[in-house]
């Protein structure tokens, strides 16, 4: 029987991988840590600071599944970056589908860090990404 493994921010994928989700994506101080790269899923956790979101985006070819850990939020969605038809508030527990194709921001309303994972498929970003913050992330192109 192999020990278990202490909790950091290292892409695991595409090895076989169990971690307890919630702790990591509570304890994650970075805008954007991938945590699972296979070839056709990827999971990563994200920390959107106070009065922050994720930044209005679409993936053409990629479903996402967010879930708020902690905090508090609003999903915008719609069919086009200027027709945003679809607002609801988010708490912790909700979960969020995001059909590829579709424009969608996620904002941080709390008095504190919004925490979340989120599963891209296929996956979305590099094998190993980690941005520290949502300008690194701009940088780069993500």
């Amino acid at each position: 029987m192999q020990a278990c493994e202490s909790f950091d921010l290292m892409d695991r994928g595409p090895t076989p991988f169990i971690t307890e989700l919630n702790v990591v994506a509570s304890s994650n101080p970075n805008y954007r840590s991938t945590l699972w790269t296979g070839d056709l899923l990827q999971l990563t956790v994200m920390s959107i600071p106070v009065n922050d979101d994720i930044g209005l985006e679409m993936h053409d070819d990629t479903d996402q599944f967010l879930y708020v850990i902690n905090g508090t939020g609003c999903v915008q969605m719609g069919p086009a970056e200027d027709n945003i038809t679809f607002s609801r508030p988010v708490w912790t527990g909700n979960a969020i589908f995001v059909p590829n194709g579709t424009w969608h921001n996620v904002v941080n309303t709390g008095n504190i860090d919004l925490k979340l994972f989120t599963v891209y498929a296929p996956p979305h970003h590099p094998h190993g990404t980690i941005h520290k913050t949502k300008e690194d992330a701009q940088r780069e192109g993500n």
